[in-house]
């Protein structure tokens, strides 16, 4: 899932899955981001790397909800 145009081309349910994929890795990278800070000597730039793909998977998870649950106006 490259752009935003992707979500237009896929169905809820393969777009469900996805979604569900996303969080799943997003909570694992969460755990491995504290462990490696529990360990008290991590590198810098690990960890940087680790929190920047974290926030791309939030977007992702974002952007994946938008779709699947567009707001409505009451």
């Amino acid at each position: 899932m490259n752009a935003p145009s992707d979500l237009a081309m896929k169905t809820d349910d393969v777009l469900r899955v996805e979604l569900e994929v996303f969080r799943q890795e997003h909570r694992d990278l969460d755990d491995a981001i504290r462990a490696l800070q529990d360990t008290g000597t991590f590198d810098q730039i690990t960890l940087q790397r680790l929190k920047k793909k974290k926030l791309q998977l939030k977007d992702k998870i974002a952007l994946i909800e938008d779709r699947l649950l567009p707001d409505i106006i009451a």
